[in-house]
């Protein structure tokens, strides 16, 4: 008999035993009591890594020596369309296999994920939610790249790194990722300017690093318009503000066989629905706007 005082059968599993109701319920409590043994306190080792509550939880994963890694590739040189948007289709995976991931912001190798503040997954474990991420981003990479880069073979699989950071207000994680969105521009611009200079001037990239060195941001767009007709403001806006991915209502149109009243055979006609999805915007989140327009990112019950 259990402690649920119903009748339970004794079953050998291997080296160890099994106690099951004969109903079919399991007497956890016994079962827990059973499972004990000798070798149990190595579990005191484990860190508690339980992130602190009501604060973002903000996961940023970087590409692992993506410098060789987009060389080896032949990755287009300032931007390459090909890696940015297999960047945001590796992204959005992770958004719909997580959905409490209320944004997400990327740019060239990186990408960071802002976990709803009262997110309760994983129970709070960092370890959990940066491997999660990192994991299921770096699989990604590997399955759609095929999609991205048709004529280029994987030499070797990336690498990806995490590291996860709290943010106890709305105001910090605004400007956490107004940083981001930032360090954006200053790198997009100065790898313009820089790569201008090594394939239109055909200096060397020693030579290009040179002439920058000490130039403002002012000095870089003259370069570029001065010596290559090029207005910054006039590039992508992918490349100056980087993507941001949010959910959206979206209403998709699809066929559907039904078959109508009085009608012998089945019959093709368009419905539409609306759903819930990823979508990628590139705008500005530094200023309030972006922030008006999609107020429940903050919002406590999103």
């Amino acid at each position: 008999m259990l402690g649920c005082g119903r009748a339970a059968t004794v079953i050998a599993a291997g080296s160890g035993w099994w106690v099951r109701c004969l109903r079919g319920r399991c007497c956890r409590r016994l079962l827990l009591s059973m499972a004990k043994s000798k070798f149990e306190y190595v579990r005191d080792f484990e860190a508690d890594d339980t992130c602190l509550p009501n604060c973002w939880i903000v996961v940023r994963l970087d590409g692992r020596n993506f410098h060789r890694f987009s060389e080896q590739h032949e990755f287009k040189k300032p931007n390459d369309d090909r890696a940015l948007h297999l960047m945001t289709k590796c992204a959005q995976t992770v958004m719909e296999e997580l959905e409490d991931i209320a944004v997400a912001y990327g740019q060239s190798d990186e990408y960071s994920f802002v976990f709803k503040k009262k997110s309760r997954w994983f129970k709070r474990r960092a370890s959990k939610f940066m491997t999660h991420v990192v994991s299921q981003f770096a699989s990604s990479y590997v399955f759609y790249w095929k999609d991205y880069f048709k004529d280029q073979q994987l030499l070797y699989p990336p690498g990806f790194d995490a590291r996860i950071v709290l943010y106890p207000s709305d105001q910090n994680l605004k400007d956490y990722l107004s940083w981001r969105q930032a360090d954006c521009h200053v790198n997009n611009l100065y790898n313009t300017v820089f790569w201008m200079l090594v394939k239109r001037s055909g200096l060397t990239p020693v030579q290009a690093q040179d002439r920058l060195q000490g130039t403002l941001a002012g000095d870089k767009n003259e370069i570029l318009f001065s010596e290559f007709n090029i207005n910054y403001n006039n590039e992508p806006l992918m490349y100056r503000k980087g993507t941001v991915l949010v959910w959206q209502k979206v209403n998709e149109v699809m066929t559907k066989k039904i078959k109508l009243p009085k009608e012998a055979e089945e019959k093709e006609v368009e419905v539409t629905r609306t759903r819930t999805k990823v979508v990628p915007l590139h705008c500005d989140i530094i200023g309030d706007q972006f922030w008006e327009e999609y107020p429940e990112i903050l919002a406590e019950d999103s």
